[in-house]
């Protein structure tokens, strides 16, 4: 449950929202942060780190008495959500799925304690990205494959903030109707029969690089014919939070070419 002010000590278990709090002039409030919350550096250096998103350590976190801890919920597990519940422990458990989502949720922090100008200042630029993203979508998407795997190859599917922030920047997730999981596997068959016009390779929370770059550019793809296969920091497709707006304006000129 979001609390209505953020009180003095708090565990962030979510990289992106560790983030917004330290953009949002909230970083005195974090007591402690995931392995994975590693921007901004200077400011998280000096934290305690308390595991991983999905292994957090629920006796190092009890340790430091938080009054709250920020979770979110495909990031991490429901059990350790429970086991910080039952011991006493406030958890406000976030789920943005749209790009709206993530502004709207930048806005819910800001009105925890941040200072009076952040709105205006901070957010209100980045909800107007959106808004002239949402203004200039095509009529019809350029089809994008975006990858968040390998071994399987497992793609981002529909109802995730991804899947969103891709239609938002003018693409066609080529893998939206797939309904069996929310990031299907595909095999490299799967790949070509989809036929992608442009291919966005993350390199996060899987590693792709120069390799799999040549190895699609093998495909009989319209992506590899024209070689509109890219390597993109993987931040701009999964964070939200401040990185939106530099999402929108390095995602939207590569999907329209």
């Amino acid at each position: 449950m979001r609390p209505a002010c953020l009180p003095p000590r708090v565990v962030s278990l979510v990289p992106s929202l560790t983030e917004a709090l330290v953009w949002l002039g909230l970083a005195n409030h974090l007591v402690g942060v995931s392995d994975w919350c590693v921007h901004p550096a200077e400011a998280v250096a000096k934290l305690p780190k308390l595991g991983g998103t999905k292994t957090p350590s629920i006796p190092r976190i009890l340790e430091l008495a938080p009054d709250l801890v920020i979770a979110n919920h495909e990031e991490n597990r429901r059990r350790d959500v429970e086991r910080l519940e039952a011991a006493g422990v406030p958890v406000w458990v976030t789920y943005p799925r749209s790009v709206r989502d993530g502004v709207a949720l930048l806005r819910e922090l800001a009105a925890l304690g941040a200072a009076s100008g952040a709105l205006a200042g901070l957010v209100d630029p980045i909800e107007a990205t959106v808004a002239a993203a949402e203004a200039a979508r095509p009529a019809r998407g350029v089809r994008v494959f975006c990858p968040i795997w390998k071994m399987p190859w497992m793609s981002v599917g529909q109802d995730t903030y991804a899947h969103d922030l891709l239609a938002l920047c003018g693409g066609e997730n080529v893998f939206a109707g797939r309904e069996d999981r929310r990031y299907p596997i595909v095999q490299l068959p799967e790949i070509v029969a989809a036929s992608p016009e442009v291919i966005l390779l993350p390199d996060e929370p899987y590693a792709f690089g120069a390799r799999e770059v040549a190895e699609l550019a093998e495909l009989d793809i319209a992506a590899a014919a024209s070689g509109r296969i890219h390597l993109i920091d993987g931040t701009l497709v999964s964070w939200y939070g401040p990185r939106i707006q530099r999402a929108i304006e390095t995602i939207r000129p590569l999907i329209a070419g």
